[in-house]
């Protein structure tokens, strides 16, 4: 297949010395020109330089002029699993505050592998960045103490133990009080936790600590967690034996994140169990899917892109010289009722 050249489109980028030619003006002119310092330029030679570069369609190199100043304007991303929704949603609101404040992001996802995870470690510090957004399970934490020691960097969602750095997430007391709080309400009085397993991820521990905390505040209701939600057949199991038990009233799960929201909703399907008739279910976080399934799943919404947004401007405020001691910013979760939490009668 021949090569299609459309007219006046170049093939490579334009340098500053054809932009000098063009111009009939020195590089360093262009130079000054390209980085604002124009006190030294005339009018006429800033006109001539502005019509080279524009026929030339001229790109200068932010990151080789960054560099010269020992600034990238990149920021990395550690990601323990670029699938999930939450990780999905966070990274949106990253970016967005990343490229409004001129910075680029490099996103390295882990796939929640701890031989990836030093990889791309490694591979984040090979790139020069400016700061560090981790979302991992921190399987090296050593690792990420020392690079935490020669650039900033903030946790989002989990803490990592021995990291000494700012975190920004969610408050998980206030999420799972809200949920159970919610639940009780509409009637329901045997509740089922199910999570991912626990691996030592703090966010995860919260939520059941959360749980099990709030059980005794509301002493009308009884509960029980499964943490095995990456087990299609275990999850299973364990919600058969939770809708067969008996209990002192209706019965609701409470999923703790997307991922076992979705493989709740998938084992209540394969159990036949109609979705929603005779059991509730509430979510923590709310995807695009929930409205569509059984009248809708209730969800306890987390504020992801204002926690991308919380992460970014705290790693810029470290990279602009905040020394402070290492600080927590937590988001309230935003309770919104669907069909598959309606009231029930629990007498």
């Amino acid at each position: 297949m021949n090569d299609v050249f459309l007219p006046g489109l170049r093939t490579s980028r334009a340098t500053i010395a054809e932009v000098a030619a063009a111009a009939g003006v020195s590089k360093a002119s262009v130079s000054r020109y390209i980085s604002g310092d124009r006190r030294l330029l005339s009018d006429s030679l800033a006109a001539r330089i502005e019509q080279a570069v524009t026929a030339l369609d001229f790109q200068p190199n932010q990151m080789a002029r960054g560099l010269k100043r020992g600034r990238s304007r990149l920021i990395g991303m550690l990601v323990a699993d670029l699938l999930n929704p939450y990780s999905t949603a966070v990274m949106h609101g990253v970016e967005t505050a990343c490229r409004q404040q001129g910075y680029s992001l490099l996103i390295c996802n882990t796939d929640q592998d701890a031989r990836q995870e030093r990889q791309q470690l490694a591979a984040l510090q090979s790139y020069s960045i400016e700061g560090l957004i981790v979302n991992t399970f921190g399987q090296h934490a050593a690792d990420l103490r020392q690079l935490g020691s020669r650039l900033p960097l903030v946790l989002l969602d989990r803490e990592l133990p021995g990291v000494e750095a700012d975190l920004v997430g969610l408050d998980n007391y206030q999420a799972i009080a809200s949920g159970v709080a919610h639940l009780q309400q509409q009637g329901y009085r045997d509740l089922l936790l199910v999570s991912e397993p626990l691996n030592g991820t703090s966010s995860r521990v919260q939520r059941l600590t959360a749980f099990e905390a709030l059980l005794v505040e509301h002493p009308s209701c009884q509960g029980a967690h499964c943490t095995e939600a990456d087990d299609p057949q275990a999850l299973q199991a364990a919600l058969a034996g939770f809708l067969a038990s008996p209990g002192p009233g209706p019965k609701a799960v409470l999923t703790a994140n997307g991922v076992a929201t979705l493989a709740t909703t998938l084992a209540l399907q394969a159990l036949g169990e109609p979705l929603f008739e005779r059991i509730g279910l509430l979510a923590l976080d709310d995807l695009d899917w929930f409205p569509l399934v059984g009248g809708g799943i209730s969800a306890l919404a987390q504020p992801t892109h204002a926690l991308g947004v919380a992460a970014f401007e705290r790693l810029q405020q470290r990279i602009d010289g905040d020394r402070s001691a290492p600080t927590q910013q937590t988001f309230s979760a935003e309770l919104r009722i669907r069909q598959s939490t309606r009231a029930r009668n629990c007498s």
